[in-house]
């Protein structure tokens, strides 16, 4: 008796055993969309609306949404955007697809959907007990579930796990549950094929082998996945990934697959597939012989049309100077860029005419197409490059010229730009420059820890036009609004412009702003630099824009004032409210190490192998998550392209040893003693070498919630348990100057952008090694773990690393008890005076090993906690509220 799914929005969808493939719409999805999240984080959710619309409308019989944004409250977006769906008709008459790793997002989902759909995902991964309470909430929803073949050790990568998994998770179900089996849909993994690993040949053969079984023995369920990662290792090769899609579904939906989430624009009709391709494509997919891989590699580079793009790009070499110059700024192609310059130079009768005509008209495209959002950002920087080796070539006869006739062309505006003192992040500064740059303003970069007085002396001196500031840690907000009191101060006129990460509009219009009586502004990001600036120097738009940034700014402080923050409970309530284990129970795991242990000299190659690359992208501005973003219809092309760059950069850097990465690790004895841990210096306790004065949260939590502190999670002194605690600190940014200072001298900004942005991801990449070889050999508390990069990207293990400056430890000056501690020193690391960590691709913190411990946000404190915290760290009244100067908030009469 057949038993089909039946979903429904407005209109019924039923899958049974004759339905054709189900294809789900992935676009309303903000990891999986940048135009989708673009839209929700502007609060365009008419927009938004548009984008599921056409989903609908282009045959997507069911749509995932998906609101899993750092930036985003994605419950609050979840039920927003789901309550605006219902009310269009041709949009709700679809099922929709909840789609978040987030329990209490997927939960307000099911509050809010009309008819019946589908939760992904549940899964054992958090054991038995989680998962059933989940089904059951389902259940009671009236919906679907896509269940993961998880479990509590992992994913399931080979045939006997999925079947094993996707077998326990149906008995569970269906026994303890009374889940009907036909709302059951397997997503028994879809991994990455001809990736040159012999463990991975067999991945798609799993998958139908499994999908196969589902369908035999779990009478009813159903089998979705996605099917784009099958194909991931020939990303940038479409032909030959839609001829590997085609083929794995031709043998996966024969063998019973359901549904899935596919891109239509790469599926191909597999009887009209290029037959030799076809062949070396199912090879591939089915196993069939051991140098499946090699053939299709070595077929598929007859797809990428090589010869064709070649006789493309030398045809632009036969237009006019004007021409080819204008297309290598666009193209950023520096090949030709010296002997196009040097011809344009006869040509014209003034060297500077040069940059004015032919390079700034190709300028002027790059920022017309980087301001439409048809260009982006490495493109731009490589545009730089080759403006750069332009200009370098022409400086010396425009030096002439100027010393004949005193003239030698005017910029549109001087910009002086520094990272302030104390801190020693640049790139985001850098890219900014580079953009301006771009525009032909003159851009004075004083580099990173710059006083503030040397940055208005500059200003002054150079006749700058505009000042810009920039930081990444919380220190250097302070320093912002010391040099905007400065500015106000000397009588500066000058606009300020403040960027990084850590500052915002807020923070410019309540804390910076009001320092000084002239215009400052909040710049984003590198994409808005040159229309503020180009406003701010305009005279006949600055007085309007001015006007603008002051009003918006007086109602954003209008607005902050009203705010009353969080719910505060006294600090003796908070800690009456604290996470309680039953420390009675509990045997600490004693370290294999106890004290310290150098790594220098760690295999860059090695650590290459745990890089987090979605951090990569966002450095270039990319919005997206990795590997998907590689295949997004608006920034795929470029991320493509920037990421092959950077695995050829990485290479070098591996081969050619340009950086060193040496690392530290104490893992020593410890408690806690009220909210603070001791480290102890040894096995006795009798000494302590260092105590780490932890926050605890302070706002009203629900019923059932702990006010957390770090300390809770260590054994207190009290219980004569005898605990431990760790402490790291890693660099992979030792000797990047040398290099840097050969990109420089070369006019190579994209070069030395690229080379810092992949030190920190081998900075992070060593911090997470780190943490694996701590959990496993160092500590050994987990030494059966066997957890996939993906796993250890989203934290599945035992244990947590939290570090000073993030949101579980907000105090930024712990790094110098932590690094006297440590003796960083000793392997080439050091702390600016506002705690920076030199050389700037370095990560520090340190490690808890309770199976409970988690990360938190401390959040806003009271007065109180602040007075208390001064009393036990002894730090200075000053020093401290300086500290947590965005922390503390007045509690509530």
């Amino acid at each position: 008796m057949s038993h089909p799914t039946r979903l429904s929005g407005l209109e019924p969808l039923t899958i049974g055993d004759d339905s054709l493939f189900v294809n789900v719409g992935e676009r309303t999805n903000v990891t999986g969309s940048r135009a989708f999240a673009k839209l929700i984080l502007a609060g365009d959710y008419a927009g938004a609306v548009e984008i599921a619309r056409q989903q609908v409308q282009n045959g997507a019989q069911l749509i995932d949404v998906n609101m899993d944004e750092a930036m985003l409250d994605s419950k609050a977006a979840m039920m927003r955007f789901l309550q605006l769906i219902a009310g269009e008709p041709d949009i709700a008459r679809v099922p929709v697809m909840i789609d978040s790793s987030k329990w209490e997002v997927i939960e307000a989902g099911l509050k809010c959907v009309q008819g019946k759909g589908v939760v992904n995902s549940i899964s054992l991964k958090e054991g038995e007990s989680e998962f059933l309470r989940q089904a059951r909430l389902v259940r009671r929803y009236g919906a679907a579930a896509v269940v993961m073949a998880f479990d509590e050790t992992g994913q399931a990568d080979s045939l006997q796990r999925k079947v094993e998994i996707c077998e326990r998770a149906y008995r569970l179900l269906t026994e303890k549950t009374g889940f009907p089996p036909e709302d059951i849909i397997f997503d028994p993994n879809i991994f990455a094929i001809a990736t040159g690993i012999e463990e991975h040949n067999n991945y798609a053969v799993d998958f139908i082998a499994a999908t196969r079984w589902i369908r035999q023995h779990l009478l009813h369920a159903k089998v979705s996945g996605g099917v784009s990662n099958v194909s991931f290792s020939f990303r940038g090769n479409d032909p030959v990934r839609e001829a590997i899609h085609t083929v794995f579904l031709y043998h996966a939906i024969r063998a019973g697959m359901t549904m899935g989430i596919v891109n239509a624009g790469q599926l191909g009709v597999y009887d009209e597939l290029d037959p030799e391709l076809r062949e070396r494509a199912e090879d591939v997919v089915l196993n069939r012989r051991p140098d499946a891989t090699e053939r299709l590699v070595s077929f598929a580079d007859t797809y990428k049309t090589k010869a064709k793009v070649s006789s493309e790009d030398l045809a632009w070499r036969q237009r006019s100077v004007d021409e080819r110059l204008s297309h290598a700024l666009v193209k950023g192609i520096a090949t030709f860029i010296i002997e196009d310059t040097e011809e344009a130079r006869q040509k014209y009768p003034r060297p500077i005419e040069v940059i004015e005509g032919p390079l700034m008209a190709g300028m002027n495209v790059v920022g017309d197409l980087f301001g439409a959002g048809k260009m982006f950002l490495p493109q731009v920087v490589k545009s730089a490059r080759v403006m750069k080796q332009a200009v370098a070539h022409l400086v010396p006869y425009i030096e002439a010229e100027k010393a004949r006739s005193g003239n030698a062309g005017r910029p549109r505006g001087t910009v002086v730009m520094a990272t302030v003192k104390g801190d020693v992040h640049d790139i985001g500064k850098n890219i900014v420059g580079v953009v301006l740059q771009c525009n032909n303003f003159e851009v004075i970069d004083l580099g990173v820890m710059v006083p503030g007085q040397k940055i208005l002396d500059t200003a002054r001196d150079r006749n700058a036009d505009v000042v810009g500031l920039s930081g990444l840690i919380t220190p250097s907000l302070e320093e912002m609004g010391r040099v905007a009191a400065e500015m106000e101060r000397r009588g500066m006129l000058q606009p300020l412009l403040i960027g990084g990460a850590t500052t915002s509009r807020v923070h410019t219009a309540v804390k910076i702003a009001p320092n000084f009586s002239g215009v400052t502004v909040y710049v984003p990001d590198a994409s808005r630099a040159v229309g503020v600036v180009t406003q701010l120097l305009s005279a006949g738009s600055k007085s309007a824009y001015v006007a603008q940034v002051a009003a918006d700014y007086e109602r954003i402080r209008a607005q902050h004032a009203q705010k009353k923050g969080p719910t505060l409970i006294p600090l003796e309530a908070a800690r009456a409210n604290a996470w309680r284990t039953d420390w009675e129970h509990y045997a600490p795991s004693r370290p294999q190490l106890i004290g310290r242990r150098e790594f220098r000299n760690a295999d860059l190659g090695e650590l290459a192998q745990f890089i987090d690359w979605a951090p990569f992208f966002q450095t270039w501005e990319l919005a997206g998550r990795f590997p998907e973003i590689l295949d997004d219809p608006v920034v795929g092309e470029t991320a493509r392209a920037v990421y092959a760059e950077g695995q050829s950069m990485l290479k070098r850097v591996i081969d050619g040893r340009w950086l060193t990465a040496n690392g530290v690790v104490a893992l020593l004895p410890a408690n806690s003693v009220g909210d603070d841990i001791e480290f102890y210096a040894n096995e006795a306790r009798t000494r302590v070498a260092m105590t780490w004065r932890n926050l605890r949260q302070q706002n009203q939590r629900p019923t059932g919630k702990s006010n957390y502190c770090l300390a809770d999670f260590v054994a207190p002194k009290t219980s004569g348990l005898a605990d431990y605690a760790g402490a790291f600190a890693v660099t992979a940014g030792l000797g990047i100057e040398r290099k840097l200072a050969e990109f420089e001298a070369s006019k190579d900004d994209y070069s030395a952008i690229m080379l810092k942005a992949l030190a920190d991801r081998l900075a992070e990449a060593f911090a997470e090694w780190m943490h694996r070889k701590v959990r496993r050999e160092l500590w050994g508390y987990a030494s059966d773990e066997r957890l996939g990069n993906a796993e250890l990207i989203r934290e599945e293990y035992r244990g947590i690393r939290p570090a000073p400056g993030y949101p579980a430890c907000p105090d930024h000056a712990v790094k110098a008890e932590l690094f006297e501690l440590l003796e960083a020193s000793k392997i080439g690391m050091w702390l600016s005076e506002n705690y920076a960590m030199l050389p700037a691709a370095s990560v520090a913190g340190f490690y808890l090993a309770h199976p409970e411990a988690t990360y938190f946000a401390v959040g806003k404190i009271g007065e109180d906690q602040i007075e208390d915290f001064i009393r036990r760290s002894g730090r200075g009244d000053n020093a401290a509220r300086q500290s947590f100067a965005a922390t503390v908030q007045p509690m509530a009469s």
